[in-house]
């Protein structure tokens, strides 16, 4: 019986094994594409534009520490937090003043981390929340020139030159100063299509390999509880 067990729960281990090796294929095949496209190679004309040249960099006012609380209002981003989940709030009326008399973001830019992590990229969903001046910065672009879902696909392949000792930093004139290629509108389109469908691919945890593999861990942890509990299984 525990031959039988240690047979069953090892094929459930080897399909997941495979599952993640065929994830990583695909996140490297992504990868290649996402360089090749974003080059320039496809496409017969296209421009070699600074950052700075496509729209002015913004951040939010300064909050000060004891502006903030760890309990409720409106999310507060700080560097730790970008791209997760706030823990840190602030008054829904600074907010609402901050961001009436201040720079904010449209929904649909690209937030983009100055420190920490540098070069990580949130689209904003236009939701309250606010972020920390300097760290998390954005271009207010125009999308008659470059689309914001471009940008955010262009800003992973930038290397961003960063200063600084212990604590690197993207400043805001190394971000002026990085390029990417920018084709016509029509087809930027094209390439954000091809990359949203491949990140979907790779990244959407509700589609695609993700999904299988989080399906199977589930039914891997389901039949491993029930086998050694010896439980009556439903194979239905």
């Amino acid at each position: 019986v525990q031959e039988e067990i240690v047979r069953i729960l090892d094929k459930f281990g080897e399909l997941e094994a495979e599952l993640e090796a065929e994830l990583e294929a695909r996140k490297s095949q992504y990868e290649f594409w996402r360089g090749i496209i974003l080059s320039g190679k496809l496409f017969d004309n296209f421009d070699i534009i600074q950052i700075g040249d496509i729209g002015k960099i913004c951040m939010c006012k300064r909050v000060m520490k004891h502006e903030t609380n760890e309990n409720a209002g409106i999310p507060f981003y700080k560097i730790k937090s970008f791209g997760g989940i706030a823990d840190t709030y602030i008054s829904e009326e600074l907010y609402n003043q901050y961001k009436q008399k201040y720079s904010y973001p449209k929904e649909g830019d690209i937030l983009i981390s100055a420190s920490g992590t540098i070069g990580k990229t949130v689209i904003f969903d236009g939701k309250p929340s606010y972020f920390q001046d300097s760290n998390i910065v954005w271009v207010d672009n125009n999308e008659t020139k470059v689309l914001n879902k471009y940008l955010y696909y262009a800003y992973s392949i930038i290397e961003w030159k960063v200063e600084g000792g212990t604590i690197k930093r993207l400043y805001n004139d190394n971000l002026k100063q990085a390029k990417i290629i920018v084709p016509s509108i029509e087809n930027q389109k094209k390439v954000i299509n091809i990359l949203d469908m491949f990140d979907k691919l790779v990244n959407d945890i509700s589609v695609g390999l993700p999904a299988e593999i989080e399906a199977r861990r589930k039914q891997y942890e389901y039949y491993r509880n029930k086998l050694l509990s010896f439980e009556e299984v439903s194979c239905e």
